[in-house]
């Protein structure tokens, strides 16, 4: 029965299309990177930021940029066309926030947007502050080894 299930889903399921999922992930992740680097070289050249300023400044209109283009719907025609090329860059991780804030607006302020705004990204956020602490603590009792 199992088995019959499993030929019966494997000959329903549409195929996917790695090489073209593969090559839009790249061009559009790839395209993202080169609007940053155009961002990064303005705030350089035309801000006189220095490097880590730049990077700053870049970092900030990189997310802005993604959260706008998700209130307006933009993102997720986006996403859907470049799948992990639009998630991995920094604009993926404004719209992992953005997303679940809008859709629960509708219950209000407090308990739609603000108990929302973290529900995809905050898991990450955790792990990732944790795990940083952690390093650093590591870090310090080597140095205090030395």
């Amino acid at each position: 029965m199992d088995k019959d299930y499993k030929n019966y889903v494997d000959k329903i399921s549409p195929k996917p299309k790695y090489f073209k999922n593969y090559t839009m992930a790249f061009l559009v992740g790839g395209l993202i990177s080169v609007i940053g680097q155009i961002i990064n070289d303005l705030y350089t050249n035309l801000g006189n930021l220095d490097k880590i300023g730049a990077a700053t400044a870049t970092s900030i209109t990189l997310i802005f940029i993604g959260a706008f283009l998700t209130g307006l719907g933009v993102y997720d025609i986006i996403g859907k066309r470049a799948g992990a090329g639009s998630i991995v860059p920094i604009t993926g991780f404004a719209n992992s926030i953005v997303s679940p804030a809008m859709e629960y607006k509708r219950e209000g302020y407090v308990l739609g947007v603000g108990a929302n705004l973290f529900k995809i990204a905050g898991p990450v956020l955790v792990y990732g502050i944790g795990s940083s602490i952690l390093c650093g603590f590591i870090y310090y009792i080597f140095t205090l080894v030395k």
